[in-house]
Order: structure tokens, then C-alpha cells, then sequence
């Protein structure tokens, strides 16, 4: 691996700004995961391009008030920003209707993490990076905490629609289903998983297909722009999705109601969201709003649930069974372990497991804004998000994250006005009335 020694000064700045983000880049302690996280800054970030990132905006704004931002003619920082957005490092949205560009600085997940291993083959080396993101977010906690160990996470578990209870199936919305947002999607890619793409370069990938991940509307348009996917019709993303399904992986989407960006069909041994609750018993992916229950007279004890479950959330039991000398095998499930993807349902042969509605349904954000609104919340950074240095806020995010301010439980909203001593925020949330009637 690389040595940076004390870090430049360029790379110091950028930490600062990803660190006052939705998900940051936190220094580890393990001397293996620090070379890895060194490693990374090294590989991803020419100087000249970590201290023009760390001037970027951690919300979309257009190239004329970032050339303002930094004082640059907008001409040549286009020609710079293009070529970051070709390396994932900076993402370029364009507005579908009126074809508006707007440029932010991308996180490390969902993000350039992601994007360096989407290509096949590209500027990064591959061998290279592989390494230095598993030391770096497998050798160590810290970057896993930092992700996955607050509320709310950046990914949710979608339910296996089709084993869901029958009398259940017409309640299930339509954000709740995969196919739902595959048929629905304005525009879809598939990419190659970058976890298991990874593993291929670590030598530990398993034998479903790589090709897998799917980017959806906004999402797509990104990916599909700068080469990190191709373009697919519903009827080969449905097809996709089928298989993963056969093939006992996960579909983990965007943890957002509207306009998802991405479905990812994960498996256990190799995703990074899976392996945080396997690794770090971290609650990694929102669970889905169903649960398996069992159906004790149909169970033969096989334990093809129990081998199937992605986060080994389900254990066999011995079980007396009357007058028999033997003892047999039942399923024990970890309702709070367990994500709620129904993988068991769609191992078991017999019917013994059925998906039926959680009592307390998980919440899942409205939106992209409410999202990070209640990360930079938890994580300690609303301020950061609410008054980026150097950026104007627009009316319509403000709007965004005033709803989703006043749609908070009265005790987050308390620890927001802690965190941001604003008239902006107090008159806010004193005074705008919650749009969700709470």
C-alpha cells in the first residue's frame, strides 16, 4: 500500500468536509485499516482534486455558484468537475424536463466507494482499490459505526412480495416492492456489484452473478451518463431480478419511500451492509415492514431456512415431540435480527413460513432530504447541512427540510434546536405546521 505519511494539507481539507457529511471518513486505529483509508485518499484523490472537493457543496448547486464558490471561471472548472464526475468522485444530476445541471461532491457510500468498482476496467486499479477498501472498512469498526450504527441507514430490505400471507398481498404498497419500482422507473442500468466485485479481487467472491446491481430514474441517468452501467429495459431488469431472487439473495433498495435511486440483490458472504450485521452485529439495513412467522404443522425440520437466512437470524432448536425418543428440529427466529427479506420463506418446501405484517412498522424516509436531515441529526451535523459554508441554500431544499424537520417526534425536534441555535430552525419548527398531521 501506499504511504502518505502526515496527510497534505489538500487531503486534510477533504476529510473535513466528508466527515461534516450524511456519511463521512473516519480515521481508523487499526495500523492495517489506516494504510487502507490512506490508501484510499491516495488512489481516489489527485491533490489538486481533494482540495477542489473540499470546497464542494454536500447538496446539488449549479456550476456557476460553484464557480463563484471557489473563484474559477466556469468554463475551466467544468472541464474539472467532468472529469471527477468520471471518476465518481463528484456526481453531475440533470434535470430531466429542463436538462439543468447541478454538480455535489459524492459521499463515500452511496458513492465513490460504489463507483470505483462498477467499471470493469477504468483509471482506478482495481487489485489496488480492492485491497484498500477491505482493510479499511472490514479491518476495523470504525468506518461500519460511522454507516451503519445509527437509525437510519442509507439501505432497506424489500420483502419477497410473493410469499407474503395471501389475505396480506393487495396491503402491500407499492414502494414495499421490487417490481413495483422496477415497473414504475423512468430510466434503469444494472452495474456490476461492487461487492462482489471486491471479493473477485480479493479472491473470496462467491458464484452468483456480478452483474446485478440496479440504478433507477436520477440514479440511472448518472450512471448511464458516465459509463458506470448500461441501460436495460424493464423486461431484463425484471429478469435480473428473478434470478437473484433464485439464487437466495437479498433486495435491498434505496431507504427512501420516494424515487429510490437503486435495488441491490445481495448476498451474505460478500455485501458490505450484510456483512456489517453478520461482521459487527451493527443494524445495518432497515428491515422491511414483515416478518416470517411459522407454521409449526407444516415444518419437517429440515433447517433450509436457517441455512438460507442471509444474517444467520434463524437457529434449529431441539423441540420434544410427545412420545418420540427423538427429539426434533424447529426454526427459532430473531425477530429483532431479522430484516424481514423472506430468503426463508422462499427456501422453505413446505409452507412452514409465511411473511406476515411486523406490529411496529420500521420508518422509512419520505424522501432523499428527510433522510439526510435525520442522519446529519443523529450523527451530530445538522448544522453542517443546514448552513454549508460558502452555499446558498435554494427555497425549495429549505422547504424540503423544514417538512422534514417538523415531521420529526417532538424529542428529535428538541435535539435539532439543540444542535442548530438558529432563529431559521427555532421560528421553524415553532411555527410551520407538520404536513404529516403529527
Amino acid at each position: 500500500m501506499g504511504h502518505l505519511g502526515h496527510l497534505k494539507e489538500e487531503y486534510d481539507a477533504l476529510l473535513g468536509r466528508l466527515n461534516a457529511g450524511p456519511v463521512g471518513l473516519p480515521e481508523p486505529t487499526d495500523q492495517r485499516a489506516l494504510e487502507g483509508w490512506r490508501e484510499i485518499l491516495e488512489i481516489f484523490y489527485r491533490p489538486e482534486e481533494a482540495a477542489l472537493a473540499a470546497r464542494m457543496p454536500m447538496r446539488p448547486e449549479s456550476l456557476e455558484k460553484i464557480a463563484a464558490r471557489v473563484g474559477e471561471p466556469a468554463a475551466t472548472l467544468k472541464v474539472r468537475l467532468d472529469a471527477m464526475c468520471e471518476k465518481g468522485l463528484v456526481m453531475d444530476l440533470v434535470h430531466p424536463e429542463t436538462g439543468r445541471v447541478k454538480y455535489l461532491l459524492a459521499p463515500p457510500v452511496v458513492g465513490f466507494f460504489e463507483f470505483s468498482m462498477m467499471r470493469a476496467h477504468d483509471m482506478f486499479p482495481k487489485k489496488r482499490v480492492a485491497e484498500a477498501l477491505d482493510a479499511y472498512a472490514h479491518g476495523d469498526p470504525a468506518f461500519a459505526r460511522e454507516v451503519f450504527a445509527h437509525e437510519t441507514v442509507i439501505g432497506r430490505a424489500m420483502v419477497r412480495e410473493e410469499h407474503v400471507l395471501g389475505e396480506l398481498l393487495p396491503d402491500v404498497l407499492d414502494w414495499e416492492r421490487a417490481t413495483a419500482l422496477i415497473e414504475n422507473a423512468r430510466t434503469i442500468c444494472v452495474s456490476l456489484c461492487y461487492c462482489r466485485h471486491e471479493a473477485e479481487h480479493l479472491g473470496r467472491r462467491c458464484d452468483v452473478a456480478v452483474e446485478t446491481c440496479l440504478s433507477l430514474n436520477g440514479g440511472a441517468d448518472f450512471v448511464s451518463r458516465r459509463n458506470f452501467g448500461r441501460g436495460i429495459e424493464r423486461s431484463e431488469a425484471m429478469d435480473i431480478l428473478a434470478r437473484a431472487k433464485d439464487d437466495g439473495l437479498v433486495q435491498i433498495a434505496d431507504n427512501v419511500r420516494n424515487q429510490p435511486a437503486y435495488i441491490c440483490n445481495c448476498c451474505g458472504c460478500c455485501c458490505g451492509q450484510l456483512r456489517a450485521i453478520n461482521d459487527y452485529d451493527l443494524p445495518a439495513v432497515n428491515p422491511s415492514g414483515f416478518q416470517p412467522r411459522h407454521q409449526p404443522e407444516n415444518c419437517k425440520g429440515c433447517s433450509r431456512c436457517a441455512r438460507a437466512c442471509p444474517i444467520a437470524a434463524i437457529a434449529m432448536v431441539p423441540e420434544r415431540a410427545g412420545s418420540r425418543r427423538k427429539n426434533e428440529l424447529r426454526p427459532r427466529i430473531d425477530l429483532d435480527r431479522c430484516i424481514g427479506c423472506g430468503v426463508c420463506t422462499a427456501a422453505c418446501r413446505k409452507d412452514a413460513l409465511q411473511m406476515v405484517r411486523r406490529e411496529r412498522q420500521p420508518h422509512v424516509p419520505r424522501n432523499a432530504v428527510e433522510r439526510s436531515v435525520r442522519q446529519a441529526l443523529e450523527k451530530g451535523r445538522l448544522a453542517h447541512l443546514l448552513f454549508d459554508e460558502g452555499s446558498s441554500r435554494g427555497s425549495a431544499f429549505l422547504n424540503h427540510v423544514v417538512r422534514a424537520l417538523t415531521a420529526l417526534p417532538g424529542a428529535e425536534r428538541l435535539l435539532a434546536q439543540e444542535q442548530v441555535r438558529s432563529r431559521f430552525v427555532d421560528f421553524a419548527l415553532r411555527t410551520v405546521r407538520d404536513p404529516t398531521g403529527g
